[in-house]
Parts: C-alpha cells; sequence; structure tokens
C-alpha cells in the first residue's frame, strides 16, 4: 500500500506534466509542439477527437497484425489510452455537460452508461493473452460499442457542449482534460465509482499501482508512452 506522502509525491510530477506528454505518433507530435510553440490550445472538442483518432488507429494495427509481439504492444497502447481517455472525459467532459446544458445531466447519465460497457469490455480485453482465441473478437466487439459512443460524441454531445462555452472556457477544458488524463488510471477497473468525486479518489489510488506496472508492459515503438525504454 503507498503511504500518504509518497502519493502526494506521485500525483505532484504526474500534474506537472505537459498536457500532451502521451502522444500517440510522430505527426501528431509535430502538431503539438508547433502549436504549443504559438501558444496555441485546441478546442475540447478537438482534444476529444483526436483521442478516437488515436484509438481508430491502436484498434486497425491490433486487427491488421499478423505480428504477436506488434499486437500485444497495440493491445497495452489501446488500453492506455482508452481507460485514461474514459476517466478524462468521466472528471472533466461530462461535468461540464451537466453544468452547461440544460440537457447536460441525462446526457452525461447516458454517456457514463455506454462507458460502463466499455469498460467491463475493455477489462476482459487488457487481461487476453494474442494467442487467445478470443482475442480478437473481443476487441472487435469492443470496438464496435466504442465506435457508437465516438459517433454519438462527435456528431451530438460534444457539439451542443461547444455552442455552450466560449473559446476560453472550451480550451481551459482542454487543458483540465490533459493534465488528468496524468493522473487517473491506465488500466480499465469497471467496478470503481465513475462520478467525481468518489471516481477521483478511487482513480488516485489506483494510478500509481497501474503507472508502476505499465513500465513492465510493451509498448509500441516510436510512441511516448508510459515506459518508452521498454522495447
Amino acid at each position: 500500500m503507498f503511504s500518504s506522502s509518497l502519493l502526494r509525491t506521485y500525483i505532484s510530477k504526474q500534474a506537472t506534466k505537459p498536457v500532451a506528454s502521451c502522444i500517440a505518433n510522430p505527426t501528431r507530435s509535430v502538431r503539438f509542439f508547433a502549436a504549443a510553440s504559438e501558444n496555441m490550445t485546441p478546442r475540447i472538442m478537438d482534444t476529444i477527437k483526436q483521442d478516437h483518432r488515436d484509438l481508430e488507429a491502436y484498434y486497425d494495427k491490433i486487427i491488421n497484425s499478423t505480428d504477436p509481439e506488434e499486437q500485444t504492444r497495440f493491445q497495452n497502447q489501446f488500453t492506455w489510452e482508452l481507460a485514461r481517455h474514459s476517466h478524462g472525459e468521466e472528471l472533466v467532459v461530462y461535468p461540464a455537460f451537466e453544468k452547461h446544458l440544460k440537457d447536460g445531466h441525462a446526457m452525461a447519465e447516458k454517456d457514463r452508461g455506454e462507458h460502463q460497457t466499455v469498460k467491463e469490455e475493455l477489462k476482459k480485453f487488457q487481461n487476453l493473452h494474442v494467442s487467445d482465441p478470443a482475442f480478437i473478437p473481443t476487441i472487435k466487439a469492443l470496438m464496435q460499442d466504442l465506435a457508437q459512443h465516438i459517433k454519438e460524441e462527435e456528431t451530438h454531445d460534444l457539439i451542443k457542449l461547444e455552442e455552450a462555452l466560449t473559446a476560453e472556457e472550451s480550451e481551459g477544458l482542454s487543458k483540465q482534460f490533459g493534465r488528468m488524463k496524468a493522473l487517473v488510471p491506465s488500466r480499465s477497473h469497471p467496478s470503481a465509482p465513475n462520478k467525481p468525486p468518489f471516481e477521483t479518489a478511487v482513480g488516485l489510488l489506483m494510478a500509481p499501482i497501474d503507472h508502476i506496472a505499465d513500465f513492465f508492459r510493451k509498448f509500441p515503438d516510436n510512441t511516448v508512452s508510459p515506459n518508452p525504454s521498454t522495447k
């Protein structure tokens, strides 16, 4: 069990990481640092959509690869990104729905329910070996549910949120979302609370364990992952 002083130190260090410290590919890296040099911050919708495109790319790698080593690496990358993305939305984006939109509470509850389904599927997938006959069927089923959730967010939920926000408010949410992703668990824990403040407290306890375990997992080459030195 982590001591309170160790946990405080961990949180302090994680919170100082840049918003885009975990970048999916070199092209995205160039875009981020070009924007950073001009003191630009993406709006929250653009940040969420970029995560969605990254998850789709990782899924394609898993499905289309015939190399078990590559599939394992992208399994870990997909899990790492989806778990953090989901927690970030639940702690930052969905409370913004409830704060800024008339029907925001119902919208947030719907999205939390969809997340719960995906989390349960991700929990199963993250523990499967690539040689397991269920490996590909499980990720396909997960992605089918996730794709529907992504479509609803991008064509409805996030558009309504952006309409209710100023540019400054949207950029502020984007920064908060990025910082939160550095603090939350990097594996699926579907039995954990999915609403603040309880999700925040539980997540901060689980995150250090997940992040330390990530150092013993393999991730794709040429990505900024939790343990880029592990090959």
